[in-house]
């Protein structure tokens, strides 16, 4: 035999595609997820929706600042009411 089979001596242990690009998507997906996970159990829900993924996202600084440009569909935007809108409170006498 020519030395092709398994056991040679220039065999590599194998490395994705991913890893050689260095790229780190199962890391960020791991925190996104767990984000997003507290988010869904703080509004007493069991499955996360776009809706917590969004919540999650957009309240993490560094998140937020990755995928500031990014739109998730059905997510919606975070609850925030302007101080001015709100009414003033009266002197109690």
């Amino acid at each position: 035999m020519s030395g092709k089979g398994k056991g040679g001596r220039g065999e590599k242990k194998a490395t994705s595609s991913s890893a050689k690009a260095g790229l780190q998507f199962p890391y960020l997906c791991a925190e996104i997820l767990e984000l997003a996970g507290n988010a869904a159990r703080d509004n007493k829900k069991a499955r996360i929706v776009p809706r917590h993924i969004t919540l999650a996202v957009k309240n993490d600084e560094e998140l937020n600042k990755l995928l500031g440009g990014v739109t998730i569909a059905s997510g919606g935007v975070l609850p925030n009411i302007h101080a001015v809108l709100l009414p003033k409170k009266s002197a109690t006498k």
